[in-house]
């Protein structure tokens, strides 16, 4: 087909005037019959490569999809693009008997091009029968990195699609995928018996992503900080676990963003509507697990946040590929804590041993990735087998905000021995372990402390040394076998530089702070310690002024921990005063119009800069429990049946109940005090808190006496007292 033909079948068909990259190239590998692996990133245009030749050539091309979704997808937009709806089609569980018949029907008659399919529906006896008098152009194979068990997908369905094939009837093959290393290549076409095929690899430098890793602190936080700094932009943030997905959702929508969910526990009439929605814009963000996007034609998505990192590299190059498909701007921020591969290593314990030892690889490149302090670019394509040569992206955070180099040379002297010394049989954690002489029970096994290697680099830590190897092996000096889990191997290179060593820079490595509940808890501070403390003394002074007008003891109005998380936050409304720790609508309102004042003030005074995610509200898990506990207690419930419906014990019940009454809600349990405690008793502990400036249980409890008064006798007046009193 003449040159200009095909870019007149372009225009014709989709409405482009030119082919991007080498796509004009591997549609004539397909139309000349031949089989053919297409290795671009999202965006790259790989389904015009199967789309354009199904239209051209005679038959229909069958193509094999993972994803329901998706191929809906897919079809709806080539439908979009011709004059009859039936040039596509697609075959999967979803249909109804009538409605697939109506498929088979238009597939035989000659009128449908395209015919997509899941793998799960390629198997079933009557659909092989069908297809067997179909006339068939190609097979192409979708998302194909789902064949290989070292893919980041891996589905098991599709390792019986070659047999299958063979079964039905051969016709040439094309597999595209987005994502894979050299070792997922070789073995899909290993295993769709297309070693012969010719390779379209595109390069997988997306130039307009830019890549940042920040720690797993304030995470909400910093998230909604972002999306209000990129008000309008559509964005998808990724979570491991449904249950974070809801989470996170509800969170973002009560601080005013436009999201929804979405994860495959949904019924699918909802996840559908969600997914239209983000496409149709109609909400900004979607919260989603990875069954999300794949496939999703959404040029301008602005940003891509992982609130938990990817299980592989390929999974996090897959899905940072949905930002900026339009080459505008795209934001990946990933959010790291190395807890998080803890919870990952756990979920593979029970799996067999092969599957464990890759997992567990393809998590330590994460791990590299998100410590790793030089330029992500280089890390990220190097993992794809592609050198990268500039040394600064200028659109990471690592070459933005350069990390500090030492000189290595000797320490890549004694990891490049110890390679040697354990014949190159060894995986970089095991040579690790050897350097700074830690006796793991493998090394025992081994008796690898007797080796002249042993605790010879125990002046470094762990994480130094895996930087050691991460370098070592973007410079070329050793590569890793992936073939057998990644036992590290000289190259000539690395012989070399054993012989006659060289300077050589070493990159330091991040340190991640754990996420700390510390911080986001706002605990009681010694003097205000966790913020301001000019502002808390004054706060505190000012608590006193209020309460000695109201003839109540200071804590009653505002308590410690309320104070510091003011002297944090500084709220400067009443809006905004709510959402501090311990301050509900009713405090706020009765105490905060004299507090928010004063902060006003000094804020201005002093100038100083409100932190911009002051206005985060937070979704109590405890929300339903704490409208139930009022429920109950409206209807005069006893505690002790509160707690029995609830599975809980009386004490966590007290315990919510002095919750949302120190945040300035009003509840009347003298029903329930009456029962438990007689008039004299009652007017004893009312009138001790009455005079005292401690808001302690134990001080209350050495005072009037633990063999007169239980702990719970003296926390249910002190309830009863801050509600009369301070509600």
């Amino acid at each position: 087909m003449k040159e200009l033909v095909l870019t007149e079948k372009l225009q014709h068909y989709f409405g482009f005037d030119r082919f991007k990259g080498q796509q004009e190239e591997a549609i004539r590998n397909v139309l000349d019959g031949k089989n053919t692996f297409v290795l671009m990133p999202t965006g790259g245009g790989k389904s015009l490569i199967y789309q354009l030749p199904a239209l051209l050539l005679e038959g229909t091309a069958i193509v094999i999809s993972p994803l329901i979704a998706l191929m809906k997808n897919q079809v709806d937009s080539i439908r979009g693009m011709h004059a009859e709806d039936n040039v596509a089609h697609f075959l999967n569980s979803s249909l109804s008997k009538s409605a697939a018949q109506e498929v088979k029907t238009d597939v035989l008659k000659g009128k449908t091009k395209l015919l997509y399919v899941a793998p799960e529906s390629l198997t079933k006896e009557d659909n092989i029968d069908f297809l067997k008098k179909v006339k068939i152009s190609f097979y192409a194979i979708d998302e194909a990195h789902c064949i290989s068990e070292w893919g980041h997908d891996f589905r098991p369905e599709y390792r019986r699609i070659k047999p299958i094939v063979e079964e039905i009837g051969k016709s040439p093959i094309i597999a595209l995928t987005a994502t894979a290393t050299a070792k997922v290549q070789h073995d899909i076409q290993k295993n769709l018996g297309i070693l012969d095929a010719q390779v379209f690899k595109a390069s997988f430098n997306r130039e307009n992503l830019y890549y940042e890793v920040r720690p797993k602190t304030k995470t909400e936080n910093q998230i909604i900080k972002f999306i209000k700094q990129n008000e309008g932009k559509s964005g998808i943030i990724y979570c491991l676990s449904r249950k974070k997905v809801e989470e996170i959702a509800e969170t973002l929508a009560v601080n005013g963003i436009k999201v929804l969910p979405y994860h495959a526990g949904m019924d699918a009439a909802t996840r559908s509507a969600n997914q239209d929605k983000f496409l149709l814009e109609e909400v900004d963000v979607i919260v989603a697990t990875i069954a999300f996007g794949m496939g999703i034609d959404k040029p301008d998505v602005r940003f891509v946040i992982h609130y938990d990192i990817p299980k592989s590299l390929e999974g996090y190059y897959q899905e940072t590929g949905r930002a900026g498909r339009d080459g505008g701007e795209g934001k990946c921020i990933t959010f790291y804590s190395y807890k998080d591969i803890q919870k990952l290593e756990k979920f593979m314990h029970g799996k067999p041993v092969a599957e464990q030892e890759i997992g567990k690889q393809l998590l330590l490149d994460t791990v590299s990735y998100a410590e790793t302090a030089i330029c992500r670019r280089i890390i990220l394509l190097h993992y794809f087998g592609e050198i990268y040569k500039p040394e600064n992206c200028g659109n990471c955070d690592n070459c933005l905000n350069p990390k500090e180099q030492i000189e290595a040379k000797d320490e890549v002297v004694l990891a490049l021995k110890a390679i040697v010394e354990v014949n190159e049989q060894y995986k970089a954690d095991h040579i690790t372990h050897i350097l700074i002489g830690n006796k793991t029970a493998a090394i025992k096994s081994f008796k690898h402390y007797t080796l002249n290697s042993f605790g010879i680099g125990k002046d470094h830590d762990e994480r130094f040394w895996n930087a050691v190897f991460r370098q070592a092996m973007i410079a070329g000096i050793i590569s890793k076998d992936i073939e057998n889990y990644g036992l590290l191997k000289m190259t000539e290179k690395g012989h070399e530089f054993l012989k006659k060593p060289v300077s050589f820079m070493l990159v330091k490595n991040h340190e991640y702070e754990e996420e700390d509940g510390a911080a986001e808890s706002a605990g009681a501070p010694s003097g205000g310690a966790s913020g301001d403390p000019q502002l808390f003394k004054m706060l505190k002074d000012l608590t006193k002024k209020i309460a000695k007008k109201h003839n109540l003891p200071p804590y009653v109005i505002f308590q410690e921990p309320s104070l510091a998380d003011m002297s944090i936050q500084y709220p400067i409304n009443l809006e905004e005063l709510q959402k501090i720790q311990g301050v509900g609508q009713g405090k706020a309102r009765r105490y905060g119009k004299e507090v928010v004042k004063l902060i006003a003030t000094y804020v201005e005074d002093n100038e100083i800069e409100r932190p911009d995610d002051m206005v985060v509200r937070t979704v109590a898990n405890k929300s339903k429990l704490k409208v139930f506990i009022i429920q109950s207690i409206d209807r005069k419930l006893s505690f002790e049946d509160i707690a029995d419906s609830k599975g809980v014990s009386v004490k966590d019940i007290i315990s919510e109940v002095e919750a949302i009454v120190n945040s300035g809600t009003r509840l009347n349990i003298d029903y329930y005090i009456n029962d438990v405690l007689d008039e004299d008793h009652q007017e004893e502990i009312f009138d001790y808190f009455r005079e005292t400036e401690e808001d302690s249980i134990e001080e209350a409890l050495d005072e009037l006496g633990e063999d007169e008064y239980s702990e719970d006798d003296i926390r249910l007046m002190r309830i009863k007292f801050m509600s009369d009193m301070g509600n």
